[in-house]
């Protein structure tokens, strides 16, 4: 009679299309603006947060004699092949019960021709995030029910079956039309380690238990079966989790689509890293992993192929109190068009400059009341001519806010200075401006 096979003997994939060399994807990367948030000034901090605007697979690729094998925790939430596209939300004020009235622009389209098409996507990059993770790093692939299955095997391949650390579900509520089926209301977040001695704190992810187990050991010594836990304490979070959509988070909502609850990412890099530890999403949409990274003193790095996902992210972090200088980069020879900003003033006092975004209508009339869609503006205030040097910025809040229509600056000396003022709109356009002055 023939052996049987060990169970846990891994099964191999063979994947050829997608064990190309990744030195060949890699980008030539350019340092393209630093960001001085309120409270900061120049010069950068010698290893900088960063948002990166570029296809992930050149970036991590690009990334890999600086970074391999020292990333400490990486969140990716890849699109899932749900076959729909995403739209923007750029309103203000809307009625999110509504949405025949919001004001959208393009967002992204996760469509595919087929799975073995998203596969050899996803596949490659899987490798290099397994590559810059630090060996006592852990990966968290976010995804739902079309390709989890697959990417578990994908990950196995990568990981070694024996790596995986948790299979977690994340529950929530919501609306569905959904007739003919059970409602689909979980993602399924998987989790694999780079090697055994993998950080996991515990205590930190700790949250008290049910009122229901409290009453119950209140009320019978013999509740438990003899194990009294540490009811103080509380208890390590079961590998599902309740965490409200976005939709529901009032607070959190920037129109961005599949933006994450913060409360979900800051469980995930409290209980995998430590303060000052390298958070990276390659993935990062509207940023929210990058968000919670700055909230719990964690380093960062954010990628997205989709300009409205960077500046969603970037503007997220000049909204948020405390955020660190960062830089943004991009890949060499892809600045985007701008337009010029139609109506600026700049006023001299001393050695104080200031500047001004005029609300009155240019003299070209295509550029109607142009301020009513800017969401930020900055001022650069003795450019140099490559990289952009954002040392203040006027931040629209995401919802009913007013814009600051002035900024200024002080000199430490007077002299001849050249001042850069950069405006983006809700759909992402830039606008430039550049005025020599002398104070």
């Amino acid at each position: 009679m023939p052996r049987r096979a060990r169970r846990d003997s891994p099964i191999k994939l063979v994947w050829t299309k997608a064990r190309e060399p990744v030195s060949g994807h890699a980008a030539s990367l350019d340092l393209h603006t630093e960001v001085y948030p309120p409270g900061h000034q120049p010069p950068l901090p010698p290893s900088p947060d960063r948002l990166i605007l570029a296809d992930n697979l050149s970036a991590m690729a690009s990334l890999l004699p600086e970074l391999e094998g020292r990333i400490d925790l990486i969140y990716a939430d890849p699109p899932f092949r749900s076959g729909k596209a995403y739209p923007v939300r750029i309103g203000e004020g809307e009625d999110s019960r509504l949405p025949s009235e919001w004001q959208l622009t393009d967002g992204y389209r996760d469509t595919w021709p087929d799975r073995n098409s998203y596969l050899d996507m996803l596949f490659p990059r899987l490798r290099l995030l397994h590559r810059l993770l630090s060996p006592a790093g852990t990966l968290y692939l976010h995804l739902d029910w079309h390709e989890a299955p697959y990417a578990r095997i994908l990950l196995d391949e990568i990981f070694g079956p024996d790596r995986i650390l948790n299979e977690i579900v994340w529950i929530y509520h919501g609306p569905s039309p959904i007739r003919s089926a059970f409602k689909r209301k979980h993602d399924t977040i998987l989790v694999y380690t780079k090697t055994d001695h993998y950080t996991f704190n515990a205590d930190a992810v700790r949250v008290g238990y049910d009122a229901t187990t409290l009453r119950t050991f209140a009320s019978s010594p013999r509740a438990g079966f003899g194990k009294v836990p540490d009811l103080a304490r509380g208890k390590v979070p079961e590998d599902w989790w309740y965490f409200p959509v976005v939709a529901r988070l009032h607070k959190e909502r920037t129109g961005y689509p599949t933006q994450k609850p913060e409360g979900l990412l800051r469980r995930i890099i409290l209980a995998s890293s430590h303060p000052g530890d390298l958070v990276a999403d390659f993935f990062c949409g509207s940023g929210t992993a990058a968000i919670a990274s700055s909230q719990l003193g964690r380093r960062w790095l954010a990628c997205d192929s989709a300009p409205l996902a960077i500046q969603t992210t970037y503007r997220r972090l000049l909204l948020q109190p405390g955020t660190v200088p960062f830089a943004l980069w991009t890949p060499r020879g892809a600045a985007p068009p701008s337009r010029p900003i139609p109506c600026l003033k700049i006023e001299h006092s001393g050695n104080t400059c200031s500047v001004f975004l005029s609300p009155e209508v240019s003299r070209d009339p295509s550029s109607g009341d142009w301020l009513a869609g800017i969401s930020m503006w900055e001022v650069d205030w003795d450019f140099g001519g490559q990289v952009f040097r954002s040392q203040s910025q006027a931040v629209r809040p995401w919802r009913n806010g007013a814009l600051a229509l002035k900024l200024e600056h002080t000199y430490s000396a007077r002299g001849t200075y050249r001042i850069a003022v950069w405006a983006t709109d809700r759909e992402g356009r830039r606008y430039e401006a550049e005025r020599a002055t002398g104070c």
